[in-house]
């Protein structure tokens, strides 16, 4: 009977815990409504190539008409140098019975081999719909401002499409990057060259600084020998922003020799 009666207990007291998270779930959204912006801080390289949507949301229920929100753009990046902003400038709409509208902007790389950054700062100062406010907590801080912090990068730095010479495979979104502005590394070179066991070898490069490049003779970890010792030399094109690599590989002949051959590869940047 003890023993009956703590299941009892112990059953009535999940019970309660159940019917007290299901009440928990009941407790909706009361207000006040008011638009935000989604991210406080946003941070990108200036070479990205693509478009950054900041996005502005409402909290509390859509409303059934377009909502227009007015903003301020501030900041120490310069406007046509630094950065553009995609349609129209101030304005941002969040269509009728959604949550959400976008501000695009698209970073400008006028990489100077200084690294440095700047920001851009947005701030909502009015919305159209009247039972929407801007912004929340103490004298509406919260979610009313954002800063777009811009990276610098390096002259060569950025994302690129591989090509191989006499080949028509393109490969995307292969990353050119560098800590110091001299010594690079390209994420994947390979480009339909050989069924390496790795898909994306990487290969670093030296920017002699007079358009010329050198690729050091190194060793790669992605590739499985006797196909990982790479070398050679290179080109950028200052006009185009296009980087030429002439990768010499050591390839067997025989189980006692060896021979060398150069494959040229482009990498034109995306933007």
């Amino acid at each position: 009977m003890k023993f009956t009666h703590k299941l009892v207990s112990l059953g009535f007291v999940m019970f309660m815990v159940f019917l007290t998270a299901c009440e928990e779930q009941k407790i909706l959204f009361d207000g006040p409504a008011f638009v935000r912006f989604t991210d406080t801080t946003l941070t990108y390289k200036e070479s990205i190539g693509q478009p950054i949507t900041v996005k502005v949301h409402i909290v509390g229920k859509p409303v059934s008409k377009a909502v227009t929100v007015n903003y301020t753009v501030g900041g120490t990046a310069r406007e046509g140098r630094d950065y553009v902003i995609e349609g129209t400038k101030g304005l941002v709409t969040i269509p009728a019975n959604k949550y959400f509208g976008t501000i695009t902007v698209r970073l400008i790389n006028n990489a100077n081999n200084i690294l440095d950054s700047q920001n851009i700062i947005f701030t909502l100062t009015d919305v159209s719909a009247p039972e929407l406010q801007v912004g929340f907590g103490q004298n509406n801080r919260i979610g009313k401002s954002l800063t777009l912090t811009v990276q610098d990068d390096c002259l060569l730095s950025g994302f690129y499409t591989g090509t191989r010479q006499g080949s028509n495979l393109a490969v995307n979104n292969i990353e050119i990057s560098s800590l110091n502005c001299r010594e690079y590394t390209v994420s994947n070179w390979n480009v339909e060259v050989f069924n390496f066991n790795a898909t994306k070898a990487r290969i670093n490069f030296i920017d002699n600084g007079d358009n010329t490049l050198t690729i050091p003779t190194q060793v790669s970890p992605d590739l499985a020998s006797p196909y990982d010792t790479l070398s050679g030399t290179g080109l950028w094109n200052p006009q185009t922003r296009a980087i030429r690599l002439n990768i010499r590989l050591k390839l067997p002949v025989t189980d006692t020799r060896d021979t060398t051959i150069s494959v040229p590869f482009t990498f034109t940047p995306r933007n």
